[in-house]
């Protein structure tokens, strides 16, 4: 049950956090988008004291070594790789081009408006 009210609690800061933006609307913009980030903080903050918001951080924290082990293209392989989109790119609009030209050349042929 205390988890639960934390959660709400949580949401509640969130939602106060967007709701000062609007009331704020008067005020500099940097000072409504603070508004929101502390919002936004008050909500982490008291989310991460709720098992869901430990997994999560859990998950967070798996996903980074995760990203880490990630093999990433070279520089090299990177524009090459561009280069061959490109190029396929360019050979595909040319030929739906021609087959455009040739669909509508058939059909002004069949309606008879000539060629």
């Amino acid at each position: 049950m205390v988890n639960k009210i934390k959660l709400l609690v949580a949401f509640l800061l969130l939602i106060a956090g967007i709701a000062g933006f609007y009331l704020l609307a008067d005020k500099p913009t940097v000072v409504r988008i603070l508004a929101v980030l502390a919002g936004l903080g008050a909500s982490i903050a008291v989310l991460w004291t709720t098992p869901i918001g430990q997994q999560s951080l859990s998950f967070i924290g798996e996903s980074v070594v995760e990203a880490r082990k990630v093999v990433w293209p070279t520089r090299k392989e990177t524009i090459q790789t561009t280069l061959v989109v490109f190029v396929l790119v360019v050979v595909m609009a040319a030929f739906l081009a021609v087959v455009d030209i040739g669909f509508a050349f058939m059909v002004r042929w069949l309606m008879g408006r000539g060629a």
